[in-house]
């Protein structure tokens, strides 16, 4: 068949072959949003009000920028100013946003109850925690009984690999996939804490044989956390713990907390047969 003759049926016509489609865009981004929400970042890390010197420091931003997104921000209530007018915090606004992700989060709702529960059953701090990249957020907290107790605040982000319900999260996904997920090298917040890849690799493999995570004081000094994952998703981005100072566990008190969780994780996949049957 020469160049000039028509292909025959149901096969292409390679004189006048069809483009390539396009390789897909990667999505535009506007940097004054950007810029907007690395402030609203900043503050909600920072452990006290920032100036505008640190903020412009921190981000790389031009003060003069920076000073127009901050007015923006403080007349829509998402950043306050002190008394000075110099130091910068979080305002209302991004407490009332938060408050309503937490009413609306459908995990939060269900574990509400668990949580309760838990709380009764041993008086002592009770979370739900979520997975957020390399990182672990509490989401819900049941507070202990006794003053002696481990100081935490929903929305409070942790490393993952020093906390019993970011390991137990962790320990939902392969090896390769953690490696991709942490940022090494790792960071320590006790002298307990799991830093080194091998030793954290041989933890999550216990973790995945015997379905539960415990943090010994590699979080914070005297506190031992034990947490298991509750599979609303598979891999599991939830996960709850109990928290108890190293001096009141008894020999029998890592069964009995790791039945109890157990017990309300069972409880949860209940619930959600009997949600989906109906």
């Amino acid at each position: 068949m020469s160049t000039d003759e028509a292909a025959p049926p149901g096969l292409p016509d390679v004189r006048h072959p069809e483009p390539l489609p396009a390789a897909p865009q990667p999505l535009a981004t506007v940097k004054s949003a950007g810029r907007t929400l690395d402030v609203l970042e900043v503050l909600a890390d920072a452990p006290q009000r920032c100036s505008l010197v640190e903020l412009a420091r921190t981000l790389d931003i031009p003060k003069s920028s920076l000073h127009g997104i901050l007015r923006t921000l403080i007349r829509r209530g998402w950043v306050e100013a002190d008394a000075t007018g110099t130091r910068f915090g979080l305002g209302i606004r991004a407490l009332q946003v938060g408050a309503a992700y937490l009413e609306s989060d459908d995990a939060a709702g269900l574990l509400a109850g668990v949580l309760d529960r838990l709380s009764a059953q041993f008086g002592e701090t009770v979370h739900l925690g979520r997975l957020d990249g390399p990182h672990l957020v509490y989401l819900a907290k049941r507070e202990s009984v006794h003053p002696l107790r481990l100081y935490s605040a929903i929305g409070r982000q942790l490393p993952a690999h020093a906390t019993a319900l970011g390991k137990v999260l962790l320990a939902e996904r392969t090896d390769e996939a953690v490696d991709r997920l942490l940022t090494w090298p790792l960071p320590a917040l006790t002298a307990r804490t799991v830093t080194d890849p091998d030793h954290l690799h041989s933890e999550l493999a216990t973790i995945r044989q015997r379905g539960y995570a415990v943090d010994r004081e590699e979080n914070t000094e005297g506190i031992v956390c034990f947490a298991v994952a509750v599979p609303l998703q598979s891999p599991a981005a939830d996960a709850i713990s109990l928290s108890v100072p190293a001096a009141r566990l008894g020999a029998d008190s890592e069964e009995r907390i790791v039945a109890a969780l157990r017990s309300a994780v069972g409880q949860v996949r209940a619930a959600r047969r009997l949600l989906s049957a109906t």
